[in-house]
């Protein structure tokens, strides 16, 4: 049950018809896994601890370099050098001090992402390559658990939801050339800074709706967009 100051502070997607009471009590009860706390990340992880996501969780192995305050918009220019899943959380907590943050300085791997994972209600890959997308994929399908997918590049995004173990799709049937694709090196690292805004707040959106059991989301179907062009286009992944 809210209590009177969690009323007021999510009223506004309270009295959202589809949402209400119901759906925020579900969204304070839930644990939500963010892996990689750069450009979508950050923004993925303000939404959500906003929104009143009860639990988040923050993997990442890299420190703040000044070459990220101009996307990674959790972070502030002090705190270059530090680690960012722990400086995020700290930056995080002082937003919503109602939300518990867990802060993991680490990559995820194959040793330690079914322990980390399995703590979790739902992932939201923030990643920026190829292996830890696999990684991802296959440990919330061997789970059960979903994840929400999204990817950004110079100008363009990719956002989808596999919802393990229900749904028909994998980020494999979108990239099935595993061994080809992750002996690539990361793409580009050319991006307008309002891109993984974009991305992040689609991801975070699909997320809640997942959680509350609100909308249409993008079950087994990947959306796709250009800012530059303000395209947008979903498909049926098969």
């Amino acid at each position: 049950m809210l209590t009177e100051e969690q009323k007021q502070r999510y009223n506004r997607q309270i009295i959202l018809q589809d949402f209400g009471e119901r759906g925020q009590e579900i969204l304070l009860c839930s644990k939500c896994l963010v892996v990689g706390v750069g450009g979508l990340g950050s923004i993925i992880s303000l939404y959500l601890a906003a929104a009143g996501a009860g639990t988040i969780g923050l993997v990442d192995n890299d420190k703040v370099s000044i070459s990220n305050l101009q996307r990674q918009i959790v972070y502030r220019e002090k705190q270059q050098g530090l680690p960012k899943a722990t400086t995020a959380a700290q930056n995080l907590k002082a937003l919503n001090s109602g939300c518990n943050f867990v802060a993991y300085d680490c990559f995820l791997t194959e040793e330690n992402a079914e322990e980390i994972i399995s703590k979790y209600d739902i992932v939201l890959d923030a990643t920026d390559n190829f292996k830890s997308r696999y990684l991802i994929n296959d440990t919330c399908k061997r789970l059960g658990k979903p994840f929400v997918y999204s990817s950004i590049s110079a100008t363009c995004g990719q956002v989808a939801l596999f919802d393990f173990p229900n749904c028909k799709s994998s980020y494999r049937s979108l990239y099935p050339d595993e061994e080809r694709l992750s002996k690539r090196e990361n793409p580009s690292k050319a991006v307008i800074g309002v891109l993984p805004g974009v991305a992040a707040c689609i991801a975070t959106n699909e997320a809640i709706k997942y959680l509350a059991k609100m909308g249409d989301t993008l079950s087994d179907k990947l959306l796709c967009f250009d800012i530059s062009t303000n395209v947008f286009q979903t498909f049926d992944i098969e």
